[in-house]
């Protein structure tokens, strides 16, 4: 039994000095854009990180034997009565579209100056990132905060009942929201950067998105905002690797907030494959966010450039295909953990399947329930990013509004060393990977019908997750390029 784990675990040592030896180089910074973190990361926290991540996944290997991850201990829960909670949800909803409404005004009309201007402020770091940082703490808050829910509220109220609505077409599924993601994250953000910086573009994007996100609303009511809203779809999945989970009790008329380890909402299956799909394209796309910034795909873009004969817009596709190369290897993944795990149980000379039927017995099945098991990888990067800037941007918007009173906010990162920060982005994405392999062992457990299929089936998932945290790594590790 331990030597079986000891096998595994040196696949994945070997696996991992292997993208070590051909990702490392000379080691800077991975600065983040106009800030005073500017200090490199040094080689040793980047090995020590790449080193953190086999040894946990090793140690948890050999520790699933004589584990039962199913059984699941009672947590604290808060109980909070309805109607206080209500109250906030509608003086959230309602400031929150106040906010997004000054901010369209301020964008159009106001200096365009990105720093100083609340559009480029509120939308791409306190809106976009922040609400994301705010989901991975206590879930998402996007259904409290949605401009178009807000509205569709407020119609609601003056018609005096539900309003008359078409059926969402079931085949289109969440595909709606997986293309706005790709668009707003990918495209937009991370592909023209003349839109980030501008004012005035900042909220034609946001006019836009805001005026299909409306017009899907009143068309289909809620079920669109279910499946084709991107920024609720993104922060529903990275909901999942919150420490609390939300109930309303409607017999009793309460709110229950329970805690919860940070993996098992990450276990149950996505409901469909578009969802599965937008999981693998988060972990994706916040890695993209960082390497784009990199003299590594800076070199990629421009020799692309010249070998095609092509502009700008070469980024476009590269992107795209970034994002199949993931979502392929990942169902490649999966397929394979299915030819481990999923057939012959403990005698694979058998025939038996050892495969469950929950979530789909096809490959589609897998992506489905697998694909939410590398979302605690994305979240860890998304914070190690993002909140020096969110933080920042942040208190720099909340300077803005008090600036008439005369009140200025100290620095909220004095506080924070360069060490420190460079620490932490390493631990944050050690322990994204820590939880995610636990993840993808209880849904392998929750997949197969036997102990020796789940640990047969998990290995290909520790596989890909390796190298997703080596990458994260690697690009944490890499010098920003204007």
């Amino acid at each position: 039994m331990h030597s079986r784990s000891g096998r595994r675990a040196t696949l994945v040592v070997a696996l991992v000095v292997l993208a070590l030896s051909l990702a490392s180089g000379v080691v800077a910074a991975h600065e983040v854009g106009n800030s005073r973190f500017e200090a490199p990361l040094p080689l040793a926290a980047l090995f020590a990180g790449a080193g953190a991540t086999v040894a946990l996944t090793a140690a948890w290997l050999a520790v699933t034997d004589r584990t039962d991850p199913r059984r699941q201990r009672d947590l604290p829960t808060l109980t909070l009565p309805a109607l206080p909670v209500r109250f906030l949800h509608t003086a959230a909803g309602v400031g929150f579209l106040l906010g997004v409404a000054v901010a369209l005004w301020s964008g159009l009309t106001g200096r365009q100056v990105a720093a100083e201007n609340v559009a480029t402020l509120l939308t791409w770091l306190v809106w976009f990132h922040g609400l994301a940082l705010v989901s991975l703490l206590v879930g998402s808050p996007w259904r409290v905060l949605a401009p178009w829910l807000t509205f569709y509220r407020a119609l609601e109220r003056l018609e005096g009942g539900a309003l008359p609505t078409l059926d969402y077409p079931e085949r289109l599924g969440a595909w709606p929201a997986l293309v706005g993601f790709l668009l707003l994250f990918g495209v937009v953000e991370n592909l023209t950067p003349g839109i980030t910086r501008s004012p005035r573009l900042t909220a034609v994007v946001v006019a836009a998105y805001a005026g299909v996100m409306v017009a899907g609303t009143v068309a289909f009511g809620r079920s669109w905002v279910d499946h084709g809203d991107p920024l609720g779809a993104f922060y529903d999945l990275l909901g999942r690797v919150a420490p609390v989970e939300w109930e309303c009790g409607d017999d009793d008329g309460v709110y229950r907030a329970t805690l919860r380890p940070p993996w098992r909402a990450c276990v149950p299956p996505v409901a469909d494959l578009a969802l599965g799909a937008l999981a693998v394209a988060a972990v994706y796309t916040v890695s993209f966010d960082g390497f784009v910034e990199t003299r590594e795909f800076q070199t990629v873009l421009f020799t692309t450039r010249e070998a095609l004969g092509t502009g700008p817009a070469t980024t476009l596709p590269l992107y795209l295909l970034g994002v199949a190369l993931f979502c392929v290897t990942f169902a490649l993944a999966v397929v394979l953990a299915d030819r481990l795990g999923g057939v012959g149980g403990d005698d694979p000379s058998s025939g038996e399947t050892a495969l469950r039927t929950d979530g789909g017995t096809d490959w589609r099945g897998g992506v489905r329930r697998f694909a939410p098991t590398v979302l605690p990888i994305a979240a860890a990067y998304e914070v190690a990013h993002t909140y020096p800037a969110v933080v920042t941007r942040t208190a720099t918007l909340v300077d803005l509004s008090l600036a008439p009173v005369g009140v200025t906010l100290p620095d909220p990162l004095a506080w924070l060393s360069v060490p420190a920060f460079w620490g932490s982005q390493v631990v944050l994405v050690v322990l994204g990977h820590v939880v995610a392999v636990v993840a993808a062992h209880l849904a392998a457990v929750a997949r197969y019908e036997t102990p020796r299929a789940a640990r047969r089936g998990h290995l290909p998932l520790v596989v890909v997750m390796v190298g997703y945290t080596v990458l994260s790594l690697w690009i944490v590790s890499r010098p920003v390029v204007a």
